[in-house]
């Protein structure tokens, strides 16, 4: 095969809607084989699918009116605005688009499980421009632009900029665009980001404008969640999901809200505390496609029968004068409230940081070595999400697939001490 056997399969069940049962139901084999050729490359129960099965498989896709569209989407997926290769907003993605990059970002696992290296990107150069602190944003995204072969300019906060001179964004993004290939930014005030873009026309990303959007963060959610419900024989249409926390500045919440909006009979239900409720027009966005949604402020309440539960901290660098009363340590996921109203294959996302202290009002921290929480194999899936993006706007995803060569350092198994917990169901 010319991309990985479980990038084949994941693609199959999601261009043809189907959960892990149903598809191993449509194919004519068990449920236990389909798990089988899903694992892990170094899984010892992992086993190759049969030739004949990949025929079938690939026969039955080109019964799909809309296969040639997603077959050549890895290749020539455009993520454009305004005509340039730049992405500001999820806004700029259908359904279909958002899940030919997820395609592109099965193809790139491999590279980002330390098994397999690429070139592709050699000798290009990213510029990595941050306004605001970032830890995990910043360095997922220089991680990811080197994992290609390419290599990362630094820049962070305004202290240490031109702009604190008082140079333009016009300027500033059309002198760097001299010295790089590619603008990752993120800046405190919404729109800014659009206005690098505008004064280029190399690739920009927008990894944060203030209270705006966080595309490539909402990207890497959705995907973690199609990942997450194929090992857990769900799909997204019909989905519950739970927003809860600061959901009037939360940018991670808005941009996913829309991303998710794309699918079919989603209930939201929108926890948080009076004043920080979701913005009124992202309510009206996502209230169509046959989905509900449901706004309050009784955590325990709005929390019984989700299959997602994506929580925020408050972005308290972002309030004026507003009133934080209401966000008190009551308004804490944690152990004891997951364990009474939560189901046991609840998914439990946070876009990090999460505030840990104890009382915290934020994702607890008693939760850590809870299988429900997904919050570190959701930061290890910007890693590919990234990388997909980057290959997409720099015109190299058909390249990737034939340039994989194995590493040549030794990985460890595991990443973290509680991934062994997972060894066999998120292949």
């Amino acid at each position: 095969m010319t991309i990985q056997q479980q990038s084949f399969l994941r693609d199959a069940m999601r261009r043809l809607n189907l959960t892990r049962e149903g598809f191993s139901s449509r194919i004519g084999v068990s449920r236990r084989a389909l798990d089988t050729w899903l694992l892990p490359l170094d899984s010892q129960e992992f086993r190759r699918m049969p030739e004949i099965v990949e025929r079938f498989v690939t026969e039955i896709l080109a019964g799909s009116a809309d296969t040639a569209q997603h077959a050549a989407a890895p290749a020539s997926l455009a993520i454009e605005h305004e005509g340039k290769p730049c992405l500001l907003s999820v806004d700029q993605f259908s359904r279909e688009s958002a899940e030919a990059l997820f395609q592109l970002a099965d193809v790139m696992q491999p590279i980002a499980r330390r098994q397999k290296v690429s070139r592709v990107l050699e000798g290009a150069v990213l510029g990595n421009l941050f306004f605001e602190a970032s830890t995990r944003t910043r360095v997922s995204f220089g991680a990811a632009f080197c994992r290609l072969g390419g290599s990362v300019c630094d820049t962070t906060g305004f202290t240490f900029s031109s702009m604190a001179k008082g140079e333009s964004i016009y300027d500033t993004s059309r002198v760097l665009s001299g010295y790089v290939d590619a603008l990752v930014v993120r800046h405190p005030d919404q729109g800014s980001v659009a206005e690098f873009a505008r004064a280029t026309n190399i690739p920009v990303i927008n990894a944060g404008d203030g209270p705006g959007e966080h595309p490539s963060q909402a990207l890497l959610d959705l995907y973690t969640i199609q990942r997450e419900f194929s090992r857990l024989g769900k799909i997204i249409d019909g989905a519950h999901i739970a927003m809860v926390g600061d959901l009037k500045y939360g940018r991670t919440v808005h941009s996913l809200s829309k991303l998710l909006a794309l699918y079919r009979g989603i209930k939201f239900t929108l926890i948080a505390p009076a004043g920080l409720e979701m913005p009124a027009y992202i309510v009206e966005r996502i209230a169509n496609n046959g989905n509900v949604v449901e706004q309050t402020s009784d955590l325990a309440q709005g929390l019984q029968g989700a299959d997602v539960v994506y929580a925020t901290r408050i972005q308290i660098e972002r309030f004026a004068n507003e009133d934080i009363e209401g966000y008190t340590p009551d308004f804490q996921i944690n152990q004891a409230l997951v364990n009474t109203v939560c189901g046991h294959d609840t998914l439990i996302m946070h876009p990090l940081p999460r505030d840990s202290r104890p009382g915290a009002n934020d994702l607890g921290a008693d939760l850590i070595h809870d299988p429900r929480l997904a919050i570190f194999r959701q930061t290890d899936n910007g890693i590919p999400v990234r990388m997909a993006l980057f290959a997409s706007l720099l015109g190299v995803a058909g390249q990737v697939a034939n340039s994989l060569r194995d590493t040549t350092w030794k990985v460890p198994r595991f990443i973290g001490p509680d991934d062994a917990l997972f060894h066999g169901l998120d292949g």
